[in-house]
């Protein structure tokens, strides 16, 4: 993406802050409420890398995701349902055993140690 793409989408995006870096514990996900959806936080280590995924399972049916297990297969960071074990791409929100189902992802910014959705 180009400098004048990366500028646009800075000011065409309305950030909100949802959470504190320090709400989430190294390798978990914590839920957060963000313009009417539940989104799953995640962040990876004890780093400020933070991905944001809807809450919801669409294989279980249930709001669970960011009480999933973090973790990788091969070069994907990805998250296990608690309920059925369905891997998500943190990234992408592709469902790795299912390529018809991906979840909803948000753009995600940490600024002094806030975390903000776009």
């Amino acid at each position: 993406m180009n400098s004048a793409a990366l500028h646009l989408v800075a000011v065409t995006t309305p950030w909100q802050v949802v959470c504190r870096l320090t709400d989430i514990a190294p390798d978990t996900g914590v839920c957060a409420w963000h313009k009417g959806e539940q989104v799953a936080l995640f962040r990876l280590g004890h780093s400020e890398q933070v991905f944001a995924i809807s809450n919801y399972d669409p294989v279980g049916g249930a709001n669970v995701l960011s009480r999933g297990i973090v973790g990788s297969i091969g070069e994907r960071l990805v998250v296990a349902s608690p309920l059925y074990k369905q891997h998500y791409d943190l990234q992408t929100g592709e469902c790795l055993e299912d390529d018809s189902v991906t979840l909803k992802v948000w753009p995600v910014r940490v600024e002094q140690g806030d975390i903000l959705l776009g």
